[in-house]
């Protein structure tokens, strides 16, 4: 089945969620015909160099052999074109070579990489959390010497955290990095489930890599975050000697098949330092919470594709008699529509959802008053889990509706609908299960400032209810995004009161809520007249300023 990138549905999206009214605000030069050049160009190549490597890369896949990661056949040569058109350096700061376009437009752009390619996407999107930590955490040897390459996709980069016996548990890890006298650090041990830790598309890989020292203080007080590189560089940046780590295996997985995971061996490899000493774990979740919001954009992305291929197929396919198709497509049949639209909506309040993330992103690094990029930051927080664990559940529901609108030729391999099943399937699971984005969500997000940011959320999709039940034919929209907001509430009210195991017994079906009532808010506030308002989370003040609310 052909891809057809989303452009026109991600560039409304946009729209919708703050992006005009960002890039006036903080990117002056950036104007309408250059994102929509930006948008056409991305969707030109996803459309014709990822898209038909996908089913490719998932027959054959990344090979391990004689020691060596190969990527599945054409990947080498899709990554080259990717980097050399300036696909890896969108959002990137232009002091290390990057455009410095905003953080949802990457988003975006990515979205349709990851919905074309899956598996492909997953390489420049670890090389994007590289870079963001790297920026914020790294030293300026490291910023003037590795940045650079990463940003332009000249170098790529990998994210080194999990080993055997140390999962979602991080405090059990036992990889150790010893000082060797000279300034530097070796890192031995062993990590597992490593996305992209080796491959042959690019000429050097970064990892970055979870360690402890050997005075570190037990559990996650004690880790630490080093850059090690599988070629060593000289004083000047150049890879010279292969370093002393290496793959030992790649796992045989239920999908992305053409994403080599990797068993790495750290056998004195030669490190650095990034960061200060037994801070890693939060210099890492930089990496982390950056790979988590490209995840929820992968949800989007799998349930696109998967959409996209069980709308082709139902106005292909002829079966009995259709209630609302003459020629009897069972796109005619009431429950096949009933499926494919409740994918539809899904998927764009999803969308929605990580849009708006990467707009307050970019808000809270650059609004004028530092009051207006706090309330950004701390909404971008409480977006993060939800966008991440809401959106890849959407992706698995798509995918898993696209398999039922084929029937049974959706369970045969050949149609390559199981393979979008297959493929999302891991998406709930990678950078933090969704329960753990649940549990972050109970723990950390929803009581920040004793509640108020989410109660401050609620107050404006209240707001919206009403201005929706005021317009005739959005009455019963209206009622019901009410009802929702209002059970959001009481449930935030509860959480709030009732900490500790009862609030973590009920925080995934927290997180649904709160990902149901959002994502129906950014869908009807759609429905507003276009009016002049302000971005969507840029004011700490529940109530809109301006005369009329935001169309978000």
């Amino acid at each position: 089945m052909t891809f057809r990138a989303p452009v026109r549905d991600l560039a409304f999206a946009l729209s919708t969620v703050g992006h005009d009214a960002l890039v006036q605000r903080a990117f002056p030069d950036l104007d309408a015909d250059t994102i929509a050049a930006v948008l056409e160009a991305a969707g030109g190549f996803t459309t014709d160099v990822l898209a038909p490597l996908n089913r490719k890369g998932d027959l054959e896949g990344a090979k391990f052999e004689n020691g060596v990661v190969r990527a599945a056949p054409g990947f080498g040569d899709a990554y080259q074109q990717f980097a050399a058109q300036g696909w890896n350096s969108l959002a990137a700061d232009p002091e290390f070579g990057g455009q410095g376009l905003p953080k949802a437009m990457e988003l975006a752009v990515f979205e349709m990489v990851h919905a074309s390619n899956m598996a492909f996407g997953l390489c420049p999107m670890l090389t994007q959390a590289a870079i963001e930590a790297l920026t914020l955490h790294g030293t300026e040897k490291q910023k003037r010497l590795v940045l650079p390459k990463l940003v332009s996709g000249e170098w790529t980069g990998a994210m080194v955290l999990t080993e055997p016996q140390a999962g979602t548990d991080l405090a059990a890890l036992t990889a150790r990095a010893e000082p060797d006298g000279q300034g530097g650090y070796r890192l031995y041990g062993q990590k597992i489930f490593i996305t992209w830790g080796d491959h042959d598309a690019t000429d050097n890989i970064c990892h970055l890599v979870l360690a402890r020292l050997p005075d570190a203080p037990p559990g996650v007080k004690g880790i630490s975050l080093f850059l090690t590189s599988k070629f060593k560089l000289d004083e000047d940046g150049k890879p010279g000697a292969r370093n002393d780590f290496r793959p030992a295996s790649i796992e045989h997985k239920l999908g992305i098949h053409g994403s080599p995971t990797c068993v790495m061996l750290y056998e004195g490899a030669e490190a650095e330092l990034v960061g200060e000493p037994n801070q890693g774990l939060a210099h890492m979740f930089v990496m982390m919470n950056a790979a988590r919001l490209q995840v929820g954009v992968q949800g989007v992305a799998i349930a696109e594709r998967a959409f996209q291929q069980a709308l082709a197929f139902s106005q292909e396919r002829r079966q009995g008699r259709a209630s609302w198709d003459a020629e009897g497509a069972i796109w005619g049949h009431p429950d096949v529509r009933r499926m494919l639209t409740l994918s539809k909506a899904k998927i764009e309040a999803a969308r929605g959802i990580c849009l708006l993330t990467g707009v307050l992103a970019d808000l809270a690094r650059l609004a004028d008053s530092e009051e207006e990029r706090a309330a950004a930051k701390a909404r971008q927080e409480l977006l993060t889990p939800i966008a991440k664990a809401w959106s890849t559940d959407i992706g698995v529901e798509v995918a898993s509706l696209g398999v039922q609108v084929h029937g049974g030729m959706g369970f045969i391999e050949e149609t390559g609908a199981a393979q979008h099943y297959r493929d999302a399937r891991i998406a709930p699971i990678y950078e933090g299960t969704n329960g753990v984005q649940a549990l972050d969500l109970v723990g950390r997000k929803a009581p920040m400032a004793g509640g108020a940011v989410m109660r401050e959320l609620c107050a404006e999709i209240a707001l919206t209810a009403q201005t929706l039940t005021e317009v005739p034919e959005l009455v019963g929209v209206g009622r019901r995004l009410a009802a929702g907001v209002a059970a959001l509430e009481r449930a935030t009210d509860w959480v709030l009161a009732n900490g500790g195991p009862p609030a973590q017994a009920a925080s995934t079906p927290y997180l649904k809520l709160a990902g149901d009532v959002i994502g129906g808010w950014l869908l009807g506030a759609r429905r507003w007249p276009r009016r002049a308002r302000p971005i969507p989370g840029s004011s700490p003040n529940p109530r809109w300023r301006g005369s009329s609310p935001p169309r978000c």
